[in-house]
């Protein structure tokens, strides 16, 4: 959000990036529900991560940009990415400390 907000460059390139990413962990999301991986489970929290670090980049470049004009809409996609980004990194963190054992 700091990048976004002092640069003030445009993240609109992004858009695609994004729609792309967001549907190939959904893809690994269902795979996983068939095959019960451990370490694709990580994987997906892992890529999540990154993902969300990427949307809240492109939302507060729109809103920052002016390009958001629903600030309801612009709000909530930031707390929700925020929620699945921390929600992630607890995954992964649960996952390292739970191997110890």
């Amino acid at each position: 959000a700091g990048i976004a907000t002092v640069t003030r460059k445009d993240f609109g390139f992004m858009t695609n990036f994004l729609a792309v990413g967001g549907v190939v962990i959904m893809l690994f999301v269902v795979a996983n529900i068939f095959f019960a991986s451990p370490v694709l489970h990580l994987t997906i929290c892992a890529a999540f991560v990154l993902f969300s670090s990427a949307m809240i980049l492109w939302q507060v470049s729109a809103i920052v940009q002016g390009g958001e004009r629903n600030y309801v809409s612009a709000t909530l996609t930031l707390y929700m990415s925020i929620y699945n980004l921390f929600t992630s990194l607890l995954q992964l963190l649960m996952a390292l400390t739970g191997s110890r054992d």
